[in-house]
């Protein structure tokens, strides 16, 4: 069985740097695209970064900028590097990898416990 667990979240103040880790363990033959979404208090889930096992990357517009994604595909991890921090960024923010294991013949959508941005003012 395959998991992804984060790390790298916390308290920062605004205009602050934070980088956030995700590691997927288990047993793991393939990982496409890999991605952090983020759930802000009473709003909906959205899709912050992506990035394609051979590096291409997609961002929402409000992060452009500001926040890097990036892979390590030997180590499964993808990071999230954020700087310029701000207030609205704060949010649950949660690893998403579409992972092919052993013994099972079809892609799965994963997705980590998530791990608490909080940007203060």
């Amino acid at each position: 069985q395959v998991r992804l667990v984060e790390s790298g979240g916390g308290l920062v103040r605004d205009g602050g740097s934070l980088r956030l880790s995700c590691v997927a363990s288990g047993s793991i033959r393939d990982i496409k695209t890999m991605g952090w979404y983020r759930r802000p208090l009473e709003k909906q889930r959205e899709l912050v970064a992506s990035i394609t096992s051979g590096g291409r990357t997609n961002y929402v517009d409000s992060v452009k900028g500001r926040f890097t994604i990036s892979r390590d595909n030997a180590e499964n991890t993808v990071y999230l590097q954020m700087d310029s921090l701000k207030p609205e960024d704060t949010a649950v923010y949660y690893c998403n990898a579409e992972t092919l294991e052993l013994n099972i013949d079809r892609y799965l959508e994963l997705w980590g416990q998530g791990t608490l941005v909080t940007v203060s003012s």
